[in-house]
């Protein structure tokens, strides 16, 4: 008697599952769809931040002031808070009175601001905006009003803090004073 391997089936069994399966054909294998390489990635971020650049250039809060560093007039009183400063150069004090200095020799200018401030005081004012030009025409020794403007208000004890104004106030060409 021959004997059965128990791993492959036997003579019975593989007649039995051709009977049940019926007959069979060979069918072609359909070729692999070919493999379509993934697009590159693109970079929607930085597309989106470049846009958003041109954007902000066009419409956006741009202060022309930037430009201007170096050329501007800043003071604080000792023993006053930084914060003062910085409202009164963000243009948060209404502005009460001013006086133009255009066209004028020092001596009248000087004599012009000191006339501001005495009636600042008498109103009882406590912001006023000095436009003393930015000096454009001065001669070499630099701005004469604009140094003149800066020299007198230092020395005033009644002047919490002064800054060059605001682009739309006159920025460099125009200082805004603090008064106690």
């Amino acid at each position: 008697m021959k004997r059965h391997d128990p791993s492959e089936p036997s003579e019975d069994d593989i007649a039995l599952f051709r009977n049940a399966v019926g007959r069979v054909r060979r069918i072609q294998a359909e070729a692999t769809p070919a493999v379509v390489p993934p697009p590159k990635p693109h970079p929607h971020m930085r597309d989106a931040d470049e846009a958003a650049v041109v954007d902000e250039l066009l419409h956006g809060s741009y202060d022309p002031a930037w430009i201007e560093v170096g050329e501007e007039l800043s003071y604080l009183r000792e023993g006053h808070s930084p914060k003062l400063l910085r409202r009164l150069k963000r243009g948060q004090f209404s502005i009460q009175g001013e006086i133009d200095l255009h066209h004028m020799n020092a001596a009248a200018a000087a004599q012009s601001m000191l006339e501001l401030l005495h009636e600042a005081h008498v109103e009882g004012w406590r912001c006023v905006r000095i436009v003393h030009g930015k000096g454009l025409r001065s001669r070499p020794g630099g701005p004469v009003l604009k140094g003149l403007a800066d020299r007198l208000l230092r020395r005033r004890s009644d002047v919490l803090a002064f800054a060059s104004a605001r682009p739309a106030q006159g920025g460099t060409g125009a200082v805004i004073v603090l008064l106690r």
